[in-house]
């Protein structure tokens, strides 16, 4: 029998001329939908993990640059190309490993060339202020410029809602009833638009009717698993167990654990691919006990620049991260502390990828050759 889920989770939005967002550092206490009017603000967001998750960094950066170039009152199209190239350079600063993130900028930066006035010849300036007020006049320019930016970040967000269902639509026939299923981080509705990709392919699972339990990693140091992904499971009453991140390998060894889904932040050419730190344990552990590993992501995660994943920035956070929890210390003050937020699991012990297209299967770079171009 079929299930419904509860509401669905808006994790950002355009509305009203405002970035709205739910400040996931508070979860799972309190649900605080913030609204903001400066971009500065959306930078600050993603940068404090306010806003996390690949493809919900994608769709914030996507947002966050239109809503600084909506704020502009540049006076010339130079002024206006200035503020545009700021904007995104402070977006593409905010964090290193997402390729969402740049993949939203660049996505942005295409549109605005192809709204910008063209040029009169290659390499030849754009046309000048005064013969642009004698057409349409530059704040008509402006304004034109503004409203497909924001289109155009509005059509970003629509679509990662749809990317989502397809990849759970994709990857429910992966989960059997009576499953359980692990899941690492959180790649649910709050790591994206809405839906999720890891826990979009519970979710379809569940829609189904099929009778799955999941056991989620509590994802140290930041705690995503349980503080995110047990937040939004049990808010759908989604049947799941909290274990800490050591306990995994015991729970396969015991024959707990039939199938491990995770997301992704980056993937490159060869399937290696990047995801939040104690991912690769997991998958070496799944390979020891012969447990399928698959990981969830849209093909705008994939990075076919790079041909390993030893190519793959790797993101250090701050050490109070380790050393505390919510203002406890738990360290000894002073002691060293090396905090990489990813690692890197080689592609050989992925099974497949489930994206909004199918699922990719090894070889990887001949399965995405029909999806992207290097």
């Amino acid at each position: 029998m079929k299930r419904k889920l509860a509401a669905e989770i808006r994790t950002i939005c355009w509305e009203r001329g405002k970035v709205v967002f739910i400040d996931q550092r508070l979860l799972p206490d309190e649900e605080r939908h913030v609204a903001v009017r400066d971009y500065r603000e959306v930078v600050g967001a993603i940068r404090e993990l306010a806003v996390r998750g690949a493809p919900a960094i994608g769709v914030a950066a996507a947002l966050g640059i239109a809503l600084g170039m909506k704020a502009s009152r540049a006076t010339d199209l130079a002024a206006l190309d200035g503020e545009f190239a700021a904007i995104c350079g402070a977006f593409a600063a905010a964090r290193p490993t997402a390729r969402n993130l740049f993949w939203a900028v660049e996505r942005m930066q295409r549109r605005y060339r192809a709204a910008a006035p063209p040029e009169k010849e290659a390499g030849a300036r754009r046309p000048a202020v005064a013969a642009l007020k004698k057409r349409e006049g530059f704040p008509a320019v402006r304004r034109r410029l503004q409203e497909a930016l924001v289109a155009e970040a509005q059509a970003i967000w629509a679509e990662d809602m749809e990317i989502n269902r397809s990849i759970g639509a994709h990857g429910a026939d992966l989960l059997a009833a009576g499953d359980n299923v692990l899941t690492h981080c959180n790649a649910g509705a709050l790591a994206t638009a809405g839906y999720g990709t890891a826990l979009g392919v519970i979710r379809a699972a569940w829609e189904q009717g099929k009778d799955i339990h999941v056991y989620v990693d509590e994802t140290r140091p930041v705690l995503q698993g349980a503080r995110l992904t047990a937040w939004e499971l049990k808010r759908e009453g989604v049947p799941a167990t909290l274990i800490t991140d050591s306990m995994a390998g015991f729970l396969m060894q015991r024959g707990k654990i039939q199938k491990i889904v995770v997301g992704a932040d980056r993937i490159a050419a060869n399937g290696d691919t990047a995801n939040k730190i104690g991912t690769y344990s997991l998958a070496v552990l799944a390979r020891a006990h012969r447990i399928p590993f698959y990981v969830a992501a849209p093909l705008s995660t994939f990075d076919v620049t790079l041909e390993t994943g030893r190519e793959i920035p790797i993101e250090e956070r701050a050490p109070e991260e380790v050393t505390t929890c919510r203002g406890v210390v738990l360290a000894p003050r002073g002691i060293d502390v090396y905090n990489p937020a990813f690692d890197v699991t080689p592609g050989r012990y992925i099974a497949a990828f489930v994206t909004e297209k199918g699922l990719l299967r090894p070889p990887f770079r001949s399965a995405l050759r029909p999806f992207l171009r290097s």
